[in-house]
């Protein structure tokens, strides 16, 4: 097992939880959020997305792209307490008299994590379609393996998603499948349900970063975004990433990393299972 101190760069409150698990399986960890999560800041983009809630049964499927986009499409739209009551003391959400989530929409989700919130959020399991428990990865392209061989000729998807701070929406993964649809005759239309900037950090921080970039931290990266932003982060700009040590869940993340200039960079599926060894294995890699 490692022994280097692993810096989780989730989001939040989904970094604290991953540093718990971490702790409780021996290996000593720590919150970095390097991706804040907002609300949808616009008039405009709020009414699109309860546009959007209207509209499902229009839709054949509906593809979240993380538990982020599950919790802000069903919290933002109230009428989630006509279809799951029992939700209502978790998320706090008035009644409004509104409409039933259609049975006949497939939610999509390209792993465990995005399958989790919306069971939570109360989708019926047998209308939830993700990648298998064991695939090798959590992705666009995992998903596509279970879903692209369907008749898709003439039926509309709806991507719900975050935006970033620049108004982009999707991820490379995410054009991937939308290439996909539209080449089997779909059409796909997105929606933002909240909005990813780069994180707000203290001196303090700025400085832990720069120690961590050579003292045998690992940065344990989930997503390209996350690395971007901490490279760009003021007072951080010019450090030499040579030195420094990374797990990324996906080939894509890796590739961003390497070309920050991370000197080792080890690639492991998004499960905590396969985080542990991945961590034991790194001590066997150094710059």
């Amino acid at each position: 097992m490692t022994t280097a101190r692993v810096i989780v760069t989730r989001p939040e409150p989904d970094a604290a939880p991953w540093v718990r698990q971490l702790e409780q399986a021996g290996i000593a960890a720590e919150a970095f959020p390097l991706i804040d999560i907002a609300p949808v800041g616009s008039a405009a983009d709020v009414q699109a997305l309860q546009d959007a809630w209207q509209a499902l049964d229009g839709y054949a499927a509906c593809l979240f792209v993380s538990g982020h986009a599950v919790a802000s499409f069903f919290k933002q739209n109230k009428a989630l307490a006509q279809c799951v009551p029992a939700q209502l003391a978790i998320n706090n959400i008035a009644s409004e008299g509104s409409r039933q989530i259609p049975p006949g929409l497939r939610f999509m989700a390209p792993g465990p994590g995005t399958v989790a919130a919306l069971l939570a959020a109360g989708v019926p399991a047998a209308q939830v379609d993700a990648p298998a428990a064991d695939a090798s990865q959590f992705d666009s392209e995992a998903l596509w393996q279970v879903i692209g061989a369907r008749d898709w000729r003439g039926r509309k998807v709806l991507i719900v998603r975050g935006q970033s701070a620049g108004g982009q929406g999707a991820t490379s993964g995410r054009d991937w499948i939308v290439r996909q649809w539209q080449d089997a005759g779909a059409s796909v239309d997105f929606v933002g349900v909240y909005q990813r900037r780069p994180p707000g950090v203290s001196e303090a921080q700025v400085a832990r970063a720069r120690q961590a970039s050579a003292d045998g931290s690992v940065w344990l990266f989930s997503s390209s975004e996350a690395v971007a932003n901490l490279v760009g982060l003021a007072g951080l700009q010019g450090v030499d990433w040579g030195r420094a040590r990374a797990v990324a869940t996906h080939p894509r993340i890796a590739q961003a990393a390497r070309a920050a200039g991370w000197g080792v960079v080890v690639e492991s599926r998004p499960a905590l299972k396969d985080i542990r060894q991945t961590l034991g294995s790194i001590e066997l890699h150094y710059p």
